[in-house]
């Protein structure tokens, strides 16, 4: 896949309209704290009327959420890390987010966490990259629908991975490799980046829902190649 290739305005996309959804269910309960009940009616209709139509049209029959194409009308026959997003939201029927929760496992947990798609194309959002914030919906939603273990083996994969990185770096990053081998994520149009509040966030929020991940920070780490130990106040 190259991004000459993409189709977007021929794509129905699980993940925003499940993220669609839970704005609704938002601006309803906004709007019945407020007390406008016709306001509050009319979102809890648009989001019962998207959820329908989620279930309707964007299961694969394979067993997870798809994106669904305009131009055969199916959902695209390929696995990816916002087949998650309904269960986020709180959309998926049971049985769904336990199969769901079956291809997840069998295909896009890697050592390092889970991948956004099983292509390596080059591009930053495909494999082997892992992304932060698709750790955090899977694991969220996963746990909502009571599939505990395999929220905590995504979240165990994903810290792991930080923590070796940071142990020897001392540094978080944008995204990482799917392998754990130490690196950060690549491809896509720009270099890799430090930092990134969306990993610091998730870090933060998987170590305060699973403790027993995080791991004791070494007596003491080499400075990484070409970069000078931290000085003290005084020098």
């Amino acid at each position: 896949m190259r991004l000459d290739t993409l189709r977007v305005t021929d794509t129905v996309p699980v993940d925003l309209n499940s993220l669609l959804h839970h704005l609704e269910k938002t601006i309803a309960a906004a709007c019945t704290q407020a007390g406008d009940a016709g306001c509050s009616r009319e979102f809890e209709a648009r989001a019962k009327a998207r959820a329908q139509a989620i279930e309707r049209h964007l299961w694969h029959a394979d067993g997870y959420y798809a994106d669904l194409d305009l131009r055969s009308d199916t959902p695209r026959a390929q696995l990816t890390a916002a087949a998650l997003f309904p269960l986020h939201a709180g959309i998926a029927t049971p049985e769904r987010a336990r199969r769901t929760a079956a291809s997840v496992r069998a295909q896009l947990l890697q050592p390092g966490g889970l991948v956004t798609t099983t292509v390596d194309s080059g591009q930053q959002w495909d494999a082997p990259n892992v992304w932060a914030p698709l750790q955090w919906i899977a694991v969220d939603g996963l746990r909502r629908y009571g599939e505990d273990a395999l929220a905590r083996d995504i979240a165990a994969a994903f810290l792991g991975n930080v923590q070796a990185l940071f142990a020897r770096d001392h540094r978080l990053v944008e995204k990482y490799d799917a392998d754990g081998a130490l690196q950060g994520g690549g491809g896509g149009e720009y270099p890799l980046q430090d930092g990134f509040g969306w990993t610091n966030d998730v870090v933060l929020q998987l170590l305060a829902l699973y403790p027993e991940l995080e791991q004791a920070a070494p007596m003491s780490n080499p400075a990484p190649a070409g970069r000078r130990p931290a000085e003290s106040p005084s020098e």
